[in-house]
């Protein structure tokens, strides 16, 4: 399991669909995710703050946590017919699948760990270098236009 950071949230051009790209914490890999709109929402709001209205997503931890569940992290464990699988993972190692955008809303608005399987970044994951040529340190605008380059090329599709 590889552990992830969030890079950027997009929107596909074409299909005006929200992208979320993970990029590897040790390492040179990325993967981009389509995510259903709400979540990606949800996403782009960051990590939950303690003023900040609750959505959806943020009652679930208090919710499990006073039920005596404790989440640790949200991890894409599979490739399937062109569409990722993910789970949510919890402290005494439970598990429960979730769609991708739903796990990755959840981790990323409290701050979770977020995880891919290595052979998923093996199979369909993306040198950093090719979508951001002057590195994921150049200025935003940068790394936006770079990104846009090839986020205008790919589709769901090509990570069958």
């Amino acid at each position: 399991m590889m552990t992830m950071r969030v890079l950027r949230l997009v929107v596909h051009v074409r299909t005006r669909e929200p992208v979320l790209l993970l990029g590897e914490v040790d390492g040179e890999r990325c993967l981009p995710v389509f995510l259903r709109r709400p979540q990606a929402d949800a996403i782009a709001l960051g990590a939950r703050g303690e003023d900040d209205p609750q959505l959806p997503q943020d009652v679930i931890v208090p919710l499990l946590q006073g039920l005596g569940h404790e989440i640790v992290g949200a991890e894409i464990v599979a490739l399937v017919d062109s569409k990722f699988q993910a789970d949510l993972v919890f402290a005494d190692g439970a598990r429960v699948e979730l769609r991708p955008s739903d796990a990755l809303a959840v981790a990323v608005r409290e701050g979770l760990s977020i995880g891919v399987e290595s052979a998923i970044l093996d199979d369909v994951g993306q040198p950093i270098a090719d979508l951001f040529p002057d590195g994921t340190d150049a200025p935003p605008e940068k790394q936006l236009e770079d990104f846009k380059k090839f986020i205008d090329e790919v589709s769901p599709e090509d990570f069958a």
